[in-house]
């Protein structure tokens, strides 16, 4: 869909339990629906392990080789050890080639600088993030928001595509 050299990243911050793994999965085919294509970066704080125990490809990255690459006719995952530095979003963005997606989503990285929106549920009486983020967006709310910028329905991810689709990405 997109021209552009560089797909558009959006992501979504807020404090854990306020549902962003839920609204964007239930905003991804929504998205997918209008024409575009969606990536998504998820930044965790646990350590994970993707392949199994005595299958080759654990075998093989615990003799040493990173990354590993296993692919088959259905996916691919590229398992790349790290070092102890807390890696950034800008060496994430590798993993979309040139024009694969329109839209990545990041859900994580709240602390860097890029376009987010911002979830917010009244009931978790968390602090506001958008008072020290200048690049937050828009707040999506299960309540009214007295701000300067858009204030969305955490609840309607079709008002939230909408957002994205003629605010964010101009389409």
């Amino acid at each position: 869909m997109s021209e552009t050299l560089a797909p558009a990243v959006l992501g979504f911050a807020a404090c854990s339990g306020t549902g962003k793994t839920t609204l964007i999965s239930r905003l991804i085919p929504i998205l997918n629906e209008r024409g575009l294509k969606v990536g998504l970066i998820k930044h965790s704080h646990h350590d994970f392990d993707i392949d199994q125990p005595g299958k080759d490809s654990y075998r093989l990255r615990k003799a040493g080789a990173s990354p590993v690459v296993l692919v088959s006719s259905h996916r691919r995952a590229v398992i790349t050890e790290l070092l102890s530095a807390e890696p950034t979003l800008n060496e994430q963005l590798y993993c979309f080639p040139h024009k694969s997606v329109d839209l990545i989503i990041v859900e994580g990285f709240k602390h860097e600088v890029f376009p987010k929106i911002e979830l917010h549920r009244t009931e978790l009486k968390s602090p506001f993030l958008h008072t020290a983020d200048s690049s937050i967006i828009a707040i999506a709310s299960n309540a009214d928001v007295s701000t300067t910028i858009p204030c969305l329905d955490i609840n309607k991810p079709k008002q939230v595509a909408d957002f994205i689709m003629h605010q964010f990405l101009n389409t």
